[in-house]
């Protein structure tokens, strides 16, 4: 952030900026995880694409993008590319979700809790998040 930037933009709260922290250590680490185990053919993850009729073959190619917006989210100076490029991933598992039919607050809603989640964490740790979308002036 440079000088001019820290003059224009309102300071954030030690409390929010560690809130905000915390809810974006929460989301790396889940879609780390989910992103990781995609990479790795084990069971629970074939039973799941096959429930969500998801090709087999794609499992991989998802882990992978899953975990390169998640690297990007996770890095201050990407961390907008990546929770933008994460929504859009969190759309398409809600549509797949809607699909097949998923029971709608466990499942389909998940990639919205996780949306917010994602960007919440970003709003309370990054001024320049908070100027675009101020809540009150």
């Amino acid at each position: 952030m440079t000088v001019l930037e820290s003059q224009l933009l309102p300071p954030v709260s030690k409390a929010a900026m560690w809130t905000g922290r915390i809810l974006s250590g929460i989301v790396t680490v889940f879609l780390l995880v989910d992103g990781a185990i995609k990479l790795v053919p084990i069971q629970a993850v074939i039973d799941t694409s096959r429930e969500l009729q998801i090709p087999a073959d794609l499992a991989r190619p998802l882990g992978l993008i899953t975990l390169v917006c998640t690297i990007l989210y996770a890095i201050p100076r990407t961390a907008v590319l990546g929770a933008i490029l994460l929504t859009g991933y969190m759309g398409g598992a809600i549509y797949t979700h809607l699909r097949v039919d998923s029971p709608l607050f466990s499942h389909t809603l998940f990639g919205i809790y996780l949306a917010l989640f994602i960007w919440g964490g970003l709003y309370l740790r990054d001024p320049r998040v908070r100027a675009l979308i101020p809540f009150s002036n």
